[in-house]
């Protein structure tokens, strides 16, 4: 995919920003290294995986927390 292009947008738009700040607060819990220039793309597979992964893990924690009323 060329730089630029981005096909998995957030459904909820004002969402993004957080997701993003998500992204680089994982990766430093993870010890990874990101691009300072902010293009991910010339990055592992495995790290950005494993980011991606631990972003979901902590994203369904937060899900069943407010789904059992403790938000």
């Amino acid at each position: 995919m060329a730089r630029g292009q981005k096909r998995n947008t957030p459904v909820v738009h004002q969402a993004a920003k957080a997701l993003d700040q998500l992204k680089y607060e994982v990766a430093k819990e993870l010890g990874i290294q990101t691009p300072t220039d902010g293009y991910w793309g010339t990055m592992l597979t495995r790290d950005t995986g494993a980011i991606g992964g631990h972003m979901t893990r902590k994203l369904v924690a937060i899900a069943e927390q407010q789904l059992a009323g403790r938000s």
